[in-house]
């Protein structure tokens, strides 16, 4: 049943918590806290409909590649998922009906996109503007996934193509590529999802590779009626199953961060799969990573390599030299000409819009404090930057399983942090600078022998200077360990006026 969100709250003028996004983190906080009891706070989101990631992203084959019974909350466990990996609208749906269902749609301010947010120290609370206006609250915390903002490749020429031109994460639904002749720049994981449409409706297909991704076969496979009844009836049933995958997730982390070697197996899986569906070796050869597996995303797919291996398709390995009105042209100096250009080429991870936008108690924003290389405590908080909370912040993004696990682990220590709060009668919470970068330093130490900074390639997860301040480098239970509650000792404690009582 479709859930209705159109509907949106006015923006108050004051709150006790102000969240930004609407995706699994955004809603996990906000239901987290309903369920606590405070009800002074609202959801800050740009569009007009939840669901983050899986709202915008609606290209053809767009599908998650973690297990449907992991990928949700586990607090709302759907027993009614269609496949073993659950396609797009499954879970922009179930996010939609989640909202409802825990009632925190009349707290979401739809249209309000965050401009700007700084922290005021004498009144102890953030100024957020928005396109809807301006919100005073004590608590900031972002949603603000790594995957919202789409990142577009710096190519000489680009703004000349006079054709049509998306990204992946802008799905342009209205344009036929029947008999076109299309050009995909990259090959990660959006791309190796939509490139099987493409490649079925073109008249000629140009993929512009620029690292070959290593690649699984998917295991995916309708769930039976039969199967789905059962969870329903039995709720205990599919939560084993969700903690045996869960499990299984977990049993890939000592290959990627102890012992790259163990991921040989998989690497000889990855290989097989290749050579059954591209039988031209020629293909191959420029299909084949010269990396370990691992280093980048491994990604999960079966209709990618058949495609690459049809007629009217083309894998280009030069590098782009410039992009004409109708042609791109390789350094080689071949130029093709192509109707279509559609950027595979992901999001702006480490370098988030939203780090632009905050300003913290010295006057610098995020990106400024950061300098191009994030860092915060247990990924939630930085230094000088009082009350604000990270969800899915620097390096607790996940290597091997699922994102909502980290989330939700992280919504656990916020929602102690503000009942300590609340003990206290602290107005303000800030990290301390040596406590930061004590953990920090610890992580990347640890980051050091894993497969994502030995195994041999430039990735994603990596930021300008070269370390990876993504991944957590250890088992996510690790990381639910330390954030099970909230460590006053690491913080510097502020005490003001309270701010006044809302309705």
């Amino acid at each position: 049943m479709e859930v209705s969100v159109t509907s949106s709250t006015l923006l108050p003028d004051r709150t006790r918590v102000a969240i930004i996004g609407s995706g699994f983190a955004g809603l996990a906080m906000a239901i987290r806290l309903k369920q606590a009891g405070e009800h002074n706070f609202v959801v800050l989101e740009r569009a007009d409909d939840v669901g983050g990631t899986w709202r915008d992203n609606t290209y053809p084959g767009c599908a998650c590649d973690v297990p449907s019974n992991l990928y949700s909350f586990s607090f709302a466990p759907n027993p009614y998922w269609s496949r073993a990996f659950s396609p797009q609208a499954e879970i922009h749906e179930y996010l939609r009906e989640t909202a409802r269902r825990f009632g925190v749609l009349p707290h979401i301010a739809f249209g309000a996109d965050v401009e700007s947010a700084h922290w005021v120290d004498d009144d102890q609370e953030w100024i957020v503007e928005t396109s809807a206006g301006t919100v005073q609250t004590r608590i900031l915390v972002s949603g603000a996934g790594p995957l919202s903002e789409p990142s577009y490749p710096d190519i000489p020429g680009l703004e000349d193509f006079a054709g049509k031109r998306f990204h992946s994460a802008d799905w342009d639904h209205g344009h036929d590529l029947t008999g076109e002749r299309v050009a995909v720049i990259g090959t990660g994981a959006s791309a190796v999802q939509f490139v099987p449409h493409v490649q079925s409706r073109a008249r000629h297909l140009t993929i512009f590779q620029r690292t070959p991704p290593w690649v699984l076969p998917r295991p995916d496979r309708p769930v039976p009626g039969l199967l789905q009844r059962a969870y329903a009836a039995a709720p205990a049933m599919q939560k084993a199953v969700r903690a045996g995958v869960y499990w299984r997730q977990e049993a890939m982390l000592p290959g990627l961060v102890h012992k790259p070697e163990l991921l040989k197996g998989v690497e000889k899986l990855a290989r097989a799969h290749m050579k059954w569906s591209v039988k031209d070796p020629a293909l191959r050869a420029k299909l084949t990573p010269d990396y370990r597996i691992g280093c980048k995303r491994i990604l999960i797919a079966n209709g990618y390599y058949p495609s690459l291996a049809k007629p009217n398709v083309d894998v280009v390995t030069d590098q782009i030299a410039r992009v004409g009105v109708d042609s791109i042209t390789t350094a080689d100096g071949t130029e093709r000409p192509i109707d279509t250009l559609i950027f595979g080429t992901g999001f702006h991870v480490t370098d988030s819009a939203i780090s632009d936008r905050v300003r913290g108690r010295h006057g610098e924003t995020l990106a400024e404090r950061w300098k191009g290389s994030p860092q915060a405590y247990l990924g939630a908080s930085v230094s000088g930057f009082p009350n604000l909370f990270l969800l899915v912040g620097p390096n607790t993004g996940p290597g091997h399983t699922s994102v909502v696990f980290y989330i939700e682990s992280q919504v656990a220590y916020v929602l102690d942090a503000l009942r300590t709060m609340d003990s206290l009668g602290a107005t303000s919470l800030d990290v301390r600078r040596d406590v930061e970068d004590s953990f920090n330093d610890d992580v990347q130490r640890r980051m050091r022998g894993t497969v994502w900074t030995t195994g041999g390639c430039g990735s994603w997860y990596l930021d300008e200077s070269g370390r990876n301040t993504t991944l957590w480098p250890g088992f996510s239970f690790q990381l639910r360990w330390r954030t099970r509650k909230f460590d006053l000792g690491s913080y510097d404690v502020g005490r003001r006026t309270p701010l006044p009582a809302t309705a």
